[in-house]
């Protein structure tokens, strides 16, 4: 008895202390168990702005593990092609889904809408009419639009099977010709586009009774998830559409030629003594590329890794180790892969079959060819028309046209003969020899490279032998002949 006593008495002064090293563990178990929450807004017209933060938040959703999505739309609708990425990429989501429909979703609104788990309502909330328009408004030309309806039909029926009415009543949103009955109540005749309020969605019908198309009518999206979770059991980020997404669909647009005019300043770099604007220009449009793919929504964290260290190869070609110009081009190759794969639409946690497969590196590839034959076809134009008495023509023709001469099945006799006749002659060395770089001999610019250590710029050098690209070249002594 007296030791029952005693071990009452110890629990009661312990309890406490176990208590209050238990709240935080209890604390971070109870924020653990709260359902996660995405908004992501869908306002104004259906667009490329409207998508990229979608695909955006959808992707850090999947990343984090988010339990839910909520589209907090109020839209009139929009492009076909914006809305068939939007509910593409909401397919991929692998969480719940749920349309706040704050306060309409018109046409395209209605195709996202009805890819989505559920859709909720606010009380003046109203959806509908969903035929598709050529840009502008005007009317699709008649068989043109019997195409297009009967697709989108199709598509409608294929997102919206097991979710009740839904497929019907968005074909009847799609098509005037289609009569909407659900038993012996006819709620749309022929002739009509259909369009629901909040409290005709969440009408029910048939046996057992099942709403036409809502799950719920809530006065804010707060309230729609009270609803769903209860109060406090859930955690919200909401996500905004910002200046960078409308700059970004502007810049995407552009992308082939970034890309041209991104290789064409770092070649130009490569071609010149230094480093320079040209070097930081190329760096610049070719960052620009990468950064707007990822504000679109496209790509991850992971390609900036790749694509700094390419940034990196290239300073050391640049700055420490010219080794003829091999390191620069493997921190060129890695920055162009890190472009492809920042413009591939690649989502967290697809197998790289997936991730890589042709559909889905079609467009970046697409756009780094035509960027290459802008770049290609800009060089040409420049050597052909630039004045050969401006700076291009000084730093890059100069030593363009004094390697040419030094290749081989290109070049006349003379200009062979003059290269053969520079074995045994000294020069200066006019940038460094990391082997390779450009030496002056009569005033002349040759390509030329020594075989063991390195040289600095402003040495006296001297030839030993030529090949059919450069001359062959050693550090010499100041009087040298």
């Amino acid at each position: 008895m007296l030791r029952r006593i005693v071990f009452s008495s110890l629990w009661a002064l312990l309890m406490p202390a176990v208590g209050a090293a238990d709240a935080p563990l209890a604390a971070e178990q109870a924020a653990a168990k709260k359902v996660r929450v995405v908004v992501i807004p869908v306002r104004e017209e259906v667009a490329s702005p409207q998508l990229y933060i979608l695909r955006r938040g959808l992707k850090d959703a999947e990343a984090e593990k988010a339990d839910l999505v909520v589209i907090d739309m109020k839209t009139p609708g929009g492009g076909l092609e914006a809305t068939f990425e939007m509910m593409e990429a909401i397919g991929k989501f692998s969480g719940k889904t749920v349309t706040y429909v704050n306060t309409e979703a018109m046409s395209a609104g209605a195709f996202i809408a009805s890819t989505t788990d559920e859709i909720w309502f606010a009380p003046e909330g109203v959806i509908g009419a969903a035929a598709p328009v050529m840009a502008g408004g005007k009317d699709v030309e008649e068989t043109m639009r019997l195409k297009v309806v009967s697709y989108l039909k199709a598509r409608m029926r294929a997102i919206s099977e097991g979710k009740g009415y839904r497929g019907e009543v968005v074909s009847a949103m799609i098509d005037a010709g289609k009569e909407l009955k659900i038993g012996d109540k006819v709620l749309k005749e022929k002739g009509e586009l259909l369009t629901l309020t909040a409290t005709e969605a969440m009408k029910t019908y048939g046996e057992p009774a099942r709403p036409l198309l809502g799950a719920g009518i809530a006065e804010t999206l707060d309230g729609l998830l009270v609803q769903k979770f209860g109060a406090g059991n859930f955690t919200v980020q909401r996500l905004e559409v910002t200046w960078s997404e409308r700059l970004a669909v502007f810049l995407q647009s552009l992308s082939p030629v970034l890309l041209g005019l991104g290789m064409l300043a770092l070649f130009i770099e490569f071609k010149t003594p230094g480093f320079g604007v040209f070097g930081i220009a190329g760096i610049a449009l070719l960052g620009t590329v990468f950064l707007t793919s990822y504000v679109a929504g496209l790509s991850g964290h992971e390609p900036i890794i790749v694509f700094g260290l390419g940034v990196v190869l290239v300073a050391l070609e640049l700055f420490f180790w010219q080794t003829a110009g091999f390191l620069g081009a493997a921190g060129i190759g890695l920055m162009l892969a890190s472009l492809v794969w920042a413009m591939a639409d690649t989502w967290p946690g697809d197998p790289i079959a997936v991730s890589w497969s042709g559909d889905v590196l079609a467009r970046p590839l697409t756009n780094l060819g035509l960027g290459l034959v802008i770049a290609v076809a800009l060089f040409v134009s420049l050597l052909r028309y630039l004045p050969r008495g401006w700076v291009w023509g000084r730093i890059i023709l100069g030593s363009a046209v004094a390697a040419t001469a030094q290749a081989a099945g290109g070049v006349s006799s003379e200009s062979a003969e003059r290269v053969g006749g520079l074995v045994g002659r000294s020069g200066i060395a006019q940038t460094a020899l990391r082997p390779s770089g450009q030496v002056e001999i009569d005033g002349r610019r040759y390509e030329a490279r020594v075989e063991v250590g390195t040289v600095e710029a402003g040495a006296v050098v001297v030839v030993t032998r030529k090949t059919d690209f450069e001359l062959v070249v050693e550090a010499g002594e100041e009087g040298h002949s």
